[in-house]
């Protein structure tokens, strides 16, 4: 087992620039002479395949959308992080570092975030140089404002589409590489399976999902770049086709996954309408700056938000959090919105909402002003609901989100199978228990832009003049027929029972007892709910269609397949930690004040699991972890 963190040695501030220099070398004429697949082309994907070609390695980048420009990270609103320090109010790279740290509850591993930190100022420089237009000052400086967990205004931010504005970036980068042939663009193409010979990483076997051709494809190294697996929920902030097979594949070829049960749910969503909803849509973090969250005080109270007068409305988090406000992190904000509405205080459908007012700073600034920051949004959030918020507070409510957790990997972002590169929200690497707002597309990037081109060298450099595997050796054709006969079970079974039907009752059960707050008896029969639902699944789904077609039934049916396991292994991961931090808040251990408790004596460490099979138990491993710059205190936002 493969599991070196290769953390460098020497004073935390010098770690990545002296391992770069430590770093072997792959000279420009021989990048040439190395393949690599990157899996996934949003903004890590699409940043890593990007510089990868400039420097002279060939790609082939693969995504199941019909353009690299459709990836998720379109998705992202309110920002991106750098620790530029432009509006002078103390902000500092080893500041992020200390509220990156912070945030995560001091379960992440302190070299990779302060190198997250040091390269965030670069990502700027480098967008803006790309064009991103960023928002700006008067003066013509690039503007600045605030999110959870930081009382400093360091997010980079364009209107509330900065995700796509940067996707956008990224993919004029990697569209120069296919122009000048470094790149090859592979789309509307899923990978289904990672091959591994000789104990590393040697290609990946896809699926045309035009044609359902399935082809083999030779690599010296492997980068996934494929997101998270908050899907695994069925309602989730995740555009639909987001899964967790590429990962999950990986993982069952030897890839430890990390801290599986690490899941957030972001306070700021518009709240579920309807049993008819197939996924929920995300309001940026930054409406926070501007606006107040409320719940009236009286419970039951119908008063339409305007005729509740000010002595009547419980801000809870100005009142809870007076240092912090509508600014604490994600994990607290959550769990303070589902205290309320458990408590009969919530607003809208269900009692399953609390608002968001924006009524105050529209009065202090006026309509333009609120516009020119939030348009989009606000636009959005109307279609959405028909209400103006302009008019009447936002409704929101907590929802799953972005996944901590992922594939384990060391400093050089390797997971423990050699050749097997995880970065972006595919691996676990730089949040810990739980991810400040606007803090993943500045992993993202840093990962893509910054990190893997120095170390995929390393790895690369002592394979040099070897031959790539061929895609005829026995390797390939063997994962090939295994991928053939998964997906010619799923049509086989000819079931009773659709595979949305049977994904909603996996999310439910997700989400009741490993979503915002877990205790061991549901996290128990947890498990036992989700191994009856996956073995209905294999014996009672009906999947239509053929697999030498366009078939998006099939496609479907084979990534609910894995969430079954992994939704297991995170229930299994939650029930082990026995804890609270972050997003891992376990009802049994709480303070006196109900905030979460740690138990840093046996639980600083990362939990990275070891696939045994099907019908076993997973094996735990555990990388300790050392907090020598950033001593673990109870985390305060009051």
């Amino acid at each position: 087992m493969n599991f070196d963190a290769k953390v460098p040695s020497g004073p935390l501030i010098e770690k990545w620039t002296k391992h770069k220099f430590d770093l072997d070398l792959v000279n420009p004429a021989n990048k040439r002479k190395f393949s690599v697949i990157v899996v996934g082309s949003g903004l890590a994907g699409a940043s890593a395949a990007a510089s990868l070609g400039e420097l002279g390695y060939h790609v082939d980048c693969f995504c199941f959308q019909d353009s690299a420009r459709r990836a998720h990270s379109i998705a992202a609103q309110g920002g991106i992080n750098a620790a530029k320090n432009y509006p002078n109010d103390g902000d500092s790279v080893w500041r992020l570092f200390y509220d990156t740290v912070k945030g995560g509850d001091f379960r992440s591993r302190e070299a990779n975030v302060h190198r997250l930190a040091e390269v965030s100022v670069d990502i700027i420089d480098q967008c803006v140089a790309q064009g991103i237009p960023f928002a700006r000052e008067y003066g013509g400086g690039l503007a600045n404002r605030s999110f959870g967990g930081a009382q400093v205004s360091r997010t980079f931010y364009a209107r509330g589409q900065t995700g796509q504005q940067l996707q956008l970036g990224a993919y004029q980068a990697l569209a120069r590489q296919i122009g000048a042939g470094t790149v090859g663009m592979h789309t509307k193409t899923e990978m289904l399976d990672l091959v591994v010979e000789d104990g590393r990483a040697r290609g990946i076997v896809t699926r045309d999902l035009t044609s359902g051709a399935m082809t083999s494809w030779s690599a010296d190294a492997v980068v996934l770049a494929t997101g998270g697996y908050s899907n695994v929920f069925f309602l989730s902030t995740n555009a639909k086709g987001c899964n967790a097979t590429a990962i999950w594949r990986a993982h069952r070829r030897g890839a430890l996954f990390a801290n599986p049960c690490y899941t957030q749910i972001h306070p700021t969503c518009i709240p579920q309408h309807g049993d008819y909803q197939s996924k929920l849509t995300l309001m940026s973090e930054s409406l926070r700056n501007d606006g107040r969250i409320w719940v009236p005080k009286t419970a039951g109270d119908s008063r339409s938000p305007g005729r509740i007068p000010e002595g009547e409305r419980d801000y809870y988090l100005e009142r809870r959090y007076p240092a912090f406000g509508n600014l604490v992190p994600r994990d607290i904000a959550s769990r303070a919105a589902k205290a309320v509405c458990d408590q009969g205080l919530g607003v809208g459908h269900g009692g399953r909402g609390v608002y968001l007012d924006f009524a105050e700073v529209l009065a202090r600034l006026g309509k333009a002003s609120v516009e020119a920051k939030y348009g989009n949004l606000f636009e959005m959030y109307e279609r959405i609901t028909g209400e103006n918020p302009y008019q009447v507070p936002m409704r929101i409510y907590p929802a799953p989100h972005y996944t901590m957790g992922g594939l384990w990997v060391d400093y050089d972002l390797m997971s423990s199978v050699p050749g097997l590169f995880v970065i972006g929200e595919a691996n676990f690497s730089d949040h810990g228990a739980n991810r400040l707002g606007a803090s993943a597309l500045m992993q993202g990037l840093a990962d893509g832009y910054f990190v893997l081109p120095y170390t995929i060298g390393n790895y690369l450099a002592p394979h040099m003049g070897e031959e790539p595997l061929s895609t005829d050796h026995a390797a390939f054709r063997e994962v090939e027929s295994q991928v053939r006969e998964r997906l010619s079970k799923l049509l086989s079974i000819d079931g009773k029972r659709t595979v949305d039907s049977l994904h909603r009752a996996l999310g439910r059960v997700c989400e009741d007892y490993c979503g915002m707050s877990r205790e061991r008896q549901g996290l128990e029969g947890a498990i036992g709910q989700i191994q009856a639902l996956r073995e209905e699944y294999w014996q009672n789904v009906r999947v239509p269609g053929a697999a030498q077609d366009l078939n998006q039934s099939l496609e479907k049916a084979g990534r609910v397949a894995d969430y079954f396991e992994l939704a297991e292994l995170m229930c299994r991961d939650a029930l082990d930690r026995e804890e609270s931090c972050g997003t891992h808040f376990r009802e049994e251990y709480r303070t006196d004040e109900g905030e979460a408790k740690r138990n840093d004596e046996d639980y600083t460490h990362v939990s990275a699991w070891e696939w045994t099979g099907a019908d076993s138990e997973p094996r735990r491993h555990k990388e300790a972890l050392e907090f020598e710059n950033v001593p673990p205190t109870q985390r305060s936002y009051k």
